[in-house]
């Protein structure tokens, strides 16, 4: 197996020096190269080609938020782990937009990091989980998604039946009310709910509600 090539981005060189001899441990990771800063990480990347660059976001020059941003531009191959020692929303989801797959602290084990770099050489997600639980919030708060309008309209007599069916009419109280043949009234609601994405009846109801098709 080929060993995941990995590029080391902090402006604080001793860290970068024990997190190349920590990574340097596992047979899986091959540390191609070392960056003091946004700007010499780019550098390096075009010129080692890295599989993955961990990423410091506070460092002069360039910082790793706008690095990371570039890096996705101009090598969308490369996957981004931000390893930083802060966690507070706006570093957080920053990176995260910038198009970094992880975000880690520097406080994270050794071993849950080569499990996080050979998991974004894979292409995975990789979240501290504090910051999975900032995330998870964050998109709690988001507003429902407007129902989408039908595909396929309903035809009228569709409607009549969407009706009668919200009110909770079986197949045959429908054909009775609508005079029409049992099975024909069948067809309609499974095309029904062909058309309304729905798997059952009451699901057929909820999101014709929601459409304002009733």
């Amino acid at each position: 197996m080929t060993p995941v090539r990995v590029l080391l981005v902090d402006d604080q060189a001793l860290f970068r020096e024990a997190l190349g001899t920590l990574l340097a441990t596992h047979d899986g990771i091959d540390v191609a190269g070392e960056a003091g800063n946004g700007e010499e990480a780019l550098r390096q990347a075009a010129s080692v080609r890295p599989d993955v660059v961990l990423m410091d976001l506070r460092m002069p020059v360039l910082d790793g938020v706008a690095a990371t941003r570039r890096l996705r531009l101009e090598h969308p191959s490369v996957q981004v782990i931000a390893l930083t020692t802060f966690d507070d929303d706006e570093d957080v989801f920053a990176a995260l937009r910038a198009g970094a797959v992880g975000y880690l602290l520097k406080d994270v084990s050794s071993a849950r990091l080569i499990e996080a770099v050979l998991a974004a050489a894979r292409g995975e997600s990789v979240l501290q989980p504090s910051v999975a639980a900032k995330v998870v919030a964050r998109f709690a708060q988001l507003p429902e998604p407007a129902p989408r309008a039908l595909v396929v309209p309903l035809s009228e007599r569709e409607r009549e039946v969407l009706r009668q069916l919200a009110d909770g009419r079986s197949n045959r109280e429908i054909a009775a009310k609508l005079f029409l043949a049992e099975g024909t009234v069948k067809n309609h609601v499974t095309n029904l709910l062909g058309k309304l994405g729905a798997r059952d009846r009451t699901q057929a109801a909820l999101r014709a509600r929601d459409l304002g098709l009733l």
